[in-house]
């Protein structure tokens, strides 16, 4: 498997699930996005088609904000609140979107953690360690 193109050794992941965008970032991609503003990752097709996964700080955003421009899926987050994520033990992220009268789009950051079982042939050096793996060896 090759990384993605321009954003070489992403691992940022993303889950979409009916109303409900979840990014989950490993310990360089939260530095990356406080330090820098943004990550990203891409989703390439075989024709050639690509979407684009992106996460972006805002000095002046008020609150976390989705977004959809040009095949490219958005989380907007103000850098108070980046900031205060990545250099914590803050786990997530969660903010509500409305979307109508009676819709909502839940977006949620979370940081990556090490699996409980070991999964044979991922490299998981970069990501967080696991908060539950403490009180399994307490």
């Amino acid at each position: 498997m090759t990384a993605p193109s321009g954003n070489v050794g992403s691992l940022m992941k993303l889950r979409i699930r009916d109303n409900s965008i979840r990014f989950r970032l490993t310990r360089t991609e939260a530095n990356t996005l406080r330090d820098d503003g943004s990550v990203s990752a891409d989703l390439n097709f075989p024709s050639g088609a690509r979407i684009r996964y992106v996460v972006e700080s805002s000095a002046d955003g008020l609150r976390p904000e989705a977004f959809y421009i040009n095949n490219t899926i958005g989380l907007r987050i103000p850098a108070s609140i980046v900031n205060t994520w990545a250099g914590s033990d803050q786990i997530s992220v969660l903010a509500e979107e409305t979307l109508g009268e009676n819709d909502t789009l839940t977006l949620l950051l979370e940081k990556d953690f090490v699996c409980l079982t070991e999964r044979q042939g991922e490299d998981e050096s970069d990501m967080f360690p696991n908060p539950n793996e403490r009180q399994e060896h307490d």
